[in-house]
């Protein structure tokens, strides 16, 4: 029996975080939610279970609100990288989720990178 489009996306995230899990060494997650109109991600400390920092394009100040396209995940991930920057962190593992690592997860991730994050 065929899975659906759900069951691939949920099996496909499950498969990277827990290869990102092996690999943390204590590093705060980088993680990344694409919806049909925002995109957000979230600084989070597993240990503690805390969220660290976040940005979205539903954020009035980013001047991108209910826009999803390339330009506003760059102002996104710039935002990320300061934000951490405040937090104290500088090192920290992107978790791509469910998503492929092409154009506006890539441009959320090359931006953060631009902003200081090391991943």
């Amino acid at each position: 029996m065929a899975n659906s489009k759900r069951d691939l996306f949920l099996k496909r995230r499950l498969r990277v975080r827990n290869k990102l899990k092996k690999m943390a060494e204590g590093r705060p997650r980088l993680s990344v939610h694409r919806s049909g109109k925002n995109i957000s991600v979230q600084l989070i400390d597993d240990v503690q279970g805390r969220t660290l920092a976040s940005a979205s394009t539903l954020e009035k100040d980013l001047g991108v609100v209910g826009k999803n396209n390339i330009e506003a995940s760059a102002k996104v991930g710039a935002a990320i990288a300061e934000r951490a920057k405040k937090a104290g962190v500088e090192e920290c593992y992107f978790d791509r989720g469910g998503f492929l690592f092409h154009g506006k997860v890539k441009a959320l991730a090359d931006a953060a990178r631009e902003g200081g994050l090391k991943f």
